[in-house]
């Protein structure tokens, strides 16, 4: 391993210069033609983006005539859009509201663009097309690049995957982090945190993607598609991967694990069909359906203590008859013995779950590496123990490089999100985290469409004050050897709200490039969410999972487990949380569900899935084998087929069609 890491680690060091400098180039790209962005959002000032052009000899210019005729077509369309209201007082090109609320809708003639000469003509007299976000990716692709086709393209794709990267690697190296500490600090067991806090973790990108498509306008049907496709994935192409991986070990999973589990999926799939049959739902009936996670943490909870005071039991009467030095008892179970040995040894002793479990499934996202202690070395799996390589001069310019491109993506959530780890403890970024967080809580609330310039000021001075009194407060309480000893739960808190503001912020950012997406392309953004979503938030499942399976023993147990018990969180965590936000936003009103027939397909063959595995696993005593790979790569190629001929059908593949 030492001679592999030698050679893995200069090459995925220098990919991860490449891959960041891509990144950056495309936030440059992306920055550098947003102006009535910056101006929007700070000043909101219109920005116009009529061109100037010369004066006719009759004195009128061509800019007066095209503000004419621009302002009488912002008129007319807005007969048609209830979302947008045209100010007479100015002429811009979109005003702050458009950005809260994104209406693609309206994009249904870009293709044809009739009357305009260009789609960028077109889009300066529909402001209202605009997929949200904070940029205007429709807006940069038709008419800041019209010359360089093949450019607006791979900028955005690169966008897409830098928001990949980004959700995946705030998970990794912020938001577990705090999961940890807050686990640690509330004393919860380690079943306890497996079932709560440890799949928040891991699933992270999928929930708050959900949540910031429930979130935003006409694209519910996107976190649905995002959540529900990602748990196909995951329960199809994960597990049979692993199966195919490991066929043939003498490797067995828990069954009645196995079971529970499955049954408490079902079970939620089963009420979220109620749901999209019922076609809306209101608070309580949200609510209800994220209870059913509750339920699942409290039957996984009791079942766990159950379980330990029988084994203790047992261990305290054949202590009574068998001396206590060097005994194991043995039931002919090794992981009974390793139960009964631990039970053996001090009861003060405390056990936590493994420190790389807390982000095992977003772990290739990561820029920190993780720890050697644990029984289980990810850093093994990955590559990334750079140790053995912390004296080549290559390697360690290479690794400086990176450092320094990554900087324009790490700085931001850096200086706003605190991080008390001893390894990554800085006071100079904790006082700057404690200072800057308020005001960029101040800069979030006044993208609010409905606040005036007096309410902008008094928030930006709460922010900058607030800022100002708890970095003072951190520069004098804080040291800067170790992170704080005492009032650790605060800055813990701090960073769990702060990561999950980032989430939020990156997590919109992507569902509006995947409407865009659908505008330029011509595709449904809910089919777009059931590929490239589920497919982006998923990879590090597949990634993680097969190299933790193929490390043997417990490993595989892990993946398998967490191949089914991350979907279910998912589903019942990211999709309840997204349709509690959408009750409430929609109160005294139930929320309508958005009506997509192929969600039924999709939650078929997910069922399908589910069921496969739960007959062929009992069958070979809970043995993963091929046959059950198989069985689930052959039921995931045939739901794509299906939702191919689904959008060929109902015109998700045809132009822009979907939009009308």
């Amino acid at each position: 391993m030492v001679s592999l890491n030698r050679i893995y680690c200069p090459k995925l060091l220098t990919f991860r210069a490449i891959f960041n400098g891509f990144c950056v180039l495309a936030l440059f790209f992306l920055i550098s033609h947003q102006e009535e962005m910056l101006q929007g959002l700070f000043s909101k000032k219109p920005f116009s983006t009529l061109p100037l052009k010369t004066i006719f000899d009759d004195g009128v210019s061509e800019y007066a005539i095209q503000v004419e005729v621009f302002q009488r077509k912002m008129v007319e369309n807005s007969v048609n859009s209830s979302n947008y209201i045209v100010e007479k007082e100015s002429l811009g090109f979109e005003t702050n509201a458009l950005r809260a609320n994104r209406s693609p809708s309206i994009c249904s003639g870009i293709h044809e663009h009739r009357g305009y000469s260009t789609e960028c003509e077109y889009l300066k007299a529909n402001p209202q097309c605009n997929s949200g976000g904070f940029f205007n990716y429709i807006k940069f692709f038709y008419c800041d690049w019209e010359k360089y086709k093949a450019l607006r393209y791979l900028v955005l794709v690169i966008w897409l995957v830098t928001l990949f990267y980004l959700l995946g690697n705030t998970a990794a190296d912020y938001f577990c982090c705090c999961l940890e500490k807050l686990s640690n600090l509330l004393q919860l067991s380690p079943t306890v945190a497996g079932v709560t806090l440890l799949p928040l973790g891991n699933g992270a990108p999928d929930v708050f993607a959900s949540i910031a498509a429930f979130s935003g306008n006409n694209s519910g049907d996107v976190g649905l598609n995002g959540v529900l496709g990602g748990a196909v994935f995951v329960t199809c192409v994960v597990v049979g991967t692993v199966c195919l991986c490991i066929g043939g070990q003498s490797v067995q999973i828990d069954k009645k694990c196995f079971i529970r589990d499955m049954c408490f999926f079902l079970f939620a799939l089963v009420s979220l069909l109620v749901i999209l049959v019922v076609g809306k739902v209101n608070i309580g009936g949200a609510i209800a359906f994220v209870s059913i996670y509750v339920v699942y943490v409290f039957c996984v909870a009791a079942n766990e203590l159950l379980r330990k005071r029988t084994t203790r039991s047992k261990l305290e009467s054949a202590q009574l008859l068998l001396p206590v030095s060097g005994c194991v008892i043995s039931s002919g179970n090794v992981e009974d013995q390793s139960i009964d040995a631990s039970l053996l040894q001090s009861d003060s002793q405390e056990f936590k779950l493994a420190h790389w479990m807390w982000a095992s499934n977003v772990a290739v996202y990561s820029n920190e590496g993780v720890n050697a202690s644990s029984e289980v070395n990810p850093a093994s799996l990955w590559g990334w123990n750079e140790e053995d390589t912390v004296d080549d001069n290559s390697s360690l310019s290479c690794s400086k490089l990176c450092s320094l491109l990554e900087l324009p993506l790490t700085l931001p959530r850096r200086l706003t999100i605190p991080i008390v780890e001893d390894e990554r403890w800085s006071k100079t970024y904790a006082v700057a985290s404690a200072s800057f967080a308020p005001v960029l809580f101040a800069f979030l609330w006044n993208t609010q469409d409905n606040l005036g310039y007096l309410a902008n000021g008094i928030t930006y001075l709460i922010g900058i004050v607030a800022g100002g009194i708890f970095g003072v407060l951190a520069f004098i309480y804080t040291r800067a050897d170790h992170p704080p000893r005492r009032f650790l739960l605060p800055w813990v808190m701090g960073g769990f709200v702060m990561s999950i503001i980032w989430f939020y912020m990156i997590a919109n950012e992507l569902v509006a490039l995947l409407m865009a997406f659908g505008v330029i392309f011509g595709i449904k953004p809910s089919l777009l969410a059931l590929t490239v979503l589920a497919w982006g938030n998923s990879m590090g499942d597949l990634m993680s999972n097969v190299a933790i399976a193929m490390n043997g023993g417990d490993g595989v147990q892990i993946a398998i487990s967490g191949c089914f018990a991350g979907p279910m969180f998912n589903t019942l965590i990211g999709l309840g949380l997204s349709l509690v936000v959408g009750a409430w936003s929609s109160k005294p009103v139930s929320y309508i569900i958005p009506r997509d027939i192929s969600l039924f397909c999709t939650l078929g063959f997910l069922v399908s899935g589910l069921v496969w595995s739960l007959i062929v696993l009992p069958l070979s005593n809970m043995y993963p084998n091929k046959l059950l790979g198989v069985g689930l790569m052959i039921i995931y190629l045939s739901f794509l087929v299906c939702r191919a001929s689904l959008a060929m059908g109902d015109g998700s593949l045809h132009g822009s069609s979907w939009l009308l």
